[in-house]
């Protein structure tokens, strides 16, 4: 069974292609293994269950089987999300335990370890997270049973090249060495998905709070990030990749606060933000450049200046208009959009600024 895809499309209107996540991978892997290691032959393909019912297969891309243990890999699909696992190997190898062990999870490689506070899994723990252990051992349970097999199984769940993979996630500032942590709470991808960057951001913010931060900072982008790097001198783990999901970022903060953020960004997303647009896509909000006018007039633009601001193309051309005339545009939207922020966080213990960049990296203004 394939989940359906009519509720993912793309610009064009065509219907996106879902895909399976680590943990759903794992999953099957783990399964497959287990045919291996208790009976005659591994089961290709392998049917799992997901969460929400669906029952996808899996074909194996790997199989192997020892004197003690049985590995299988499955390859992944991430269907059409830019997803940097997409194409990996998940190997999971199984070995029988002592009676009365239960089910023991180990990292292979390139998956990594848990090694601060905060997340799902505590310290010292691989990063595999509850739902996909969950899934593996009620797999195991049942698979067991069926083929009379005591349930006492020791997983080791790996991916090929999955340290490399790792640096192009968020695992090094949230404290995950050695590779990539097999997740999802369904199953299934959902191609270009919000939630996923939204909850990597609510990730980042319980790390912060259990290393005991006083200060986080969200970025639009690298570049952004990189600049605030530089001003704030903060340690890795203060730094949450904002993208285009301010509102993902206040809204957990005002549940689960620090004391000081600071929001970096490019004049063009800031400008979004100081215009109370809490989705900084360029799909979803837009730059008002009649708002902007009126905001350059508070500031004594002329006339002529204002109405260039008007018929400007783009936030940049904005910028160099008023930076000719001598207008600190930048520094009011700076002071705007940590109004904006404030007011969304309601919490006057939080205490908010804001950095704009430049397309270069540099920064503008502060409020």
């Amino acid at each position: 069974m394939v989940a359906s895809t009519q509720d993912s499309v793309n610009e064009k209107g065509t219907a996106l292609k879902r895909g399976w996540t680590t943990g759903a991978c794992a999953t099957a892997a783990t399964s497959a293994a287990l045919y291996g290691l208790f009976s005659d032959a591994f089961k290709d393909p392998i049917q799992i269950t997901l969460p929400g019912g669906q029952t996808p297969d899996f074909a194996l891309a790997a199989e192997e089987r020892g004197d003690d243990f049985a590995m299988c890999g499955i390859v992944k699909d991430a269907g059409d999300d830019p997803d940097v696992t997409h194409g990996a190997m998940v190997r999971a190898t199984v070995r029988q335990l002592p009676e009365g062990s239960g089910v023991q999870f180990k990292a292979g490689k390139g998956v990594g370890m848990v090694t601060k506070p905060g997340l799902p899994i505590p310290p010292g723990e691989p990063a595999i997270n509850p739902v996909p252990r969950k899934m593996m051992i009620e797999h195991c349970e049942k698979i067991c049973a069926e083929l009379g097999a005591r349930a006492d199984i020791e997983i080791t769940i790996s991916v090929d090249n999955g340290e490399a993979l790792a640096q192009q996630t968020w695992n090094p500032r949230l404290g995950i060495v050695g590779g990539l942590s097999i997740l999802g709470t369904t199953g299934i991808v959902v191609p270009f998905s919000c939630a996923a960057w939204i909850h990597s951001i609510h990730r980042g913010i319980d790390v912060a709070r259990a290393e005991g931060l006083p200060h986080v900072v969200g970025s639009t982008g690298d570049a952004s990030e990189k600049a605030a790097q530089k001003h704030l001198g903060l340690p890795l783990q203060a730094y949450l990749d904002m993208g285009d999901f301010a509102g993902g970022l206040l809204k957990y903060l005002k549940a689960n606060p620090v004391p000081n953020l600071t929001i970096c960004g490019g004049f063009a997303k800031i400008t979004k933000l100081a215009e109370g647009h809490l989705d900084l896509h360029s799909g979803r909000s837009q730059v008002g450049f009649d708002w902007l006018a009126e905001q350059a007039q508070s500031l004594g633009a002329s006339e002529t200046l204002c109405n260039e601001i008007r018929g400007a193309n783009t936030a940049k051309h904005v910028l160099e208009l008023c930076t000719e005339a001598d207008i600190d545009i930048a520094e009011r939207i700076a002071v705007l959009a940590a109004a904006v922020a404030q007011r969304v966080l309601r919490n006057k213990d939080i205490h908010v600024s804001v950095l704009v960049t430049d397309r270069k990296g540099v920064i503008i203004a502060e409020s």
